[in-house]
């Protein structure tokens, strides 16, 4: 007998996202689909904005998804949106989010440099947060005050790890991410971090990501605390925020060249760890 295919939303995510793949593993199979679909969908905009080549391109394929959450557009057999609107529909779950994240995410169709520190704790909101707020309501874990601070702190570590991660990646498309206030305290501005050879001054630039990205981490744990127990797994992918961000910080001025990577085993092990004694 033939081995049952992987749930696509699942299959996905273990090439798009391995961490939120293996951390949907530990949700109870009942739980699973739902989540999967919201993390696929994510993994979906976020590849669309990394591989537009101009900003055309991106926005009609993200007009696309705008259309089918809206019910204007018929999903076809995408399996993705497929299972997106099949959860939306039988969670009861709201799209002004869904919406949001795809507008945040066409800021990385353009140039335009992020205003203020404010603005990318925003951004990261937008793009991470608002999944984990939407997860946490399809597995029934509610919506109060812990909820809501664990989900919002721990999707802006989730996406300020992201961000120094692919550091080089943004720069090399033109894409400044690190507010004005974190350059200037660098000696830099918008220009120069682009334009400039990579240097010290870039470094000290990621490392204030990373101080920004622990802090965030931390917050979310706290809150994680006193939240239910049976969010936790959805926040196992903070598991391997700490080791990314070592090893950015670590790589000083070759993370402008390639990205900050650990092994896939010490990523699964760090979750696996997570899982059976809790984040730390």
């Amino acid at each position: 007998m033939a081995a049952p295919s992987l749930d696509p939303c699942l299959a996905l995510l273990r090439q798009a996202d391995p961490d939120r793949y293996a951390a949907t593993l530990y949700l109870p199979e009942s739980k699973r689909s739902d989540v999967a679909a919201l993390f696929a969908f994510g993994a979906e905009i976020e590849t669309i904005v990394e591989r537009a080549s101009e900003p055309m391109p991106g926005e009609i394929r993200l007009q696309w998804w705008r259309e089918v959450i809206d019910g204007e557009r018929e999903h076809g057999d995408h399996p993705v949106a497929i299972a997106l609107m099949d959860t939306i529909s039988r969670q009861k779950l709201p799209v002004a989010p869904l919406m949001a994240l795809i507008e945040a995410h066409v800021f990385e169709l353009y140039n335009d440099p992020m205003p203020d520190l404010e603005a990318l704790e925003a951004w990261c909101g937008q793009t991470s947060s608002v999944l984990l707020q939407l997860s946490a309501i399809a597995i029934g874990a509610g919506q109060g005050r812990a909820v809501a601070d664990a989900c919002g702190h721990g999707g802006v570590a989730l996406s300020l790890a992201k961000l120094v991660r692919r550091a080089g990646f943004d720069r090399r498309k033109g894409r400044v991410f690190p507010p004005q206030v974190m350059l200037a305290a660098a000696g830099l501005d918008a220009r120069s971090w682009l334009a400039e050879p990579a240097g010290e001054r870039h470094s000290r630039v990621v490392s204030a990501l990373c101080a920004l990205a622990r802090e965030h981490r931390a917050k979310a744990l706290i809150a994680l605390a006193k939240a239910e127990p049976g969010l936790q797994p959805l926040f196992l992918p903070l598991a391997t925020v700490g080791a990314f961000l070592a090893a950015g910080e670590g790589a000083q001025l070759a993370i402008f060249e390639r990205p900050a990577m650990i092994s896939p085993l010490r990523r699964q092990w760090l979750i696996a760890k997570a899982a059976l004694m809790g984040l730390r």
